[in-house]
């Protein structure tokens, strides 16, 4: 077994964009599956720097990166390979966008929707530890949580 492809770790900037009640999320085409919306940091970006560009690639609008809501870990198969990845959640704003008014992609390949966030568990919301972890980390104002496979807050 090759140990390297264990230890590459993608470090992920995502955010929370909740609109009367609704969250933005984001979804490969053709899946049910759906995420946060944000993506990979690159090399000298901060966290909140690269989920503004994200937005900004993605849905081709401007953003406004908030307060670090914590941080999750997952790993997965992904065509038959493995994955790991620590996604660092941030509240999300977008002035220009609205659940009245559907979130346009600028890429191809994603669409993005937005669901009640009370229902988040019929969103097939990926990594599934955020279903549990989104609703407590937006009502808690100073803590900053961590979860994994579960939730440990």
């Amino acid at each position: 077994m090759d140990t390297d492809e264990f230890t590459k770790i993608e470090v992920i900037a995502r955010g929370v964009c909740v609109k009367a009640g609704q969250i933005l999320l984001c979804l490969a085409k053709g899946s049910d599956k759906t995420y946060l919306p944000g993506g990979h940091i690159e090399f000298r970006e901060t966290a909140r720097f690269a989920l503004e560009r994200e937005i900004r690639e993605e849905l081709g609008v401007e953003s406004k990166a908030g307060r670090f809501l914590g941080c999750c870990e997952n790993s997965f198969l992904q065509k038959g390979e493995p994955h790991a990845e620590i996604n660092l959640v941030f509240e999300l704003s977008i002035p220009s966008l609205s659940p009245e008014r559907p979130a346009e992609a600028q890429e191809s390949w994603i669409d993005f929707c937005w669901k009640p966030l009370d229902r988040l568990a019929e969103a097939n919301l990926l990594p599934t530890a955020l279903q549990t972890a989104l609703p407590t980390w937006l009502d808690v104002e100073s803590n900053h949580l961590v979860c994994g496979d579960q939730w440990l807050g």
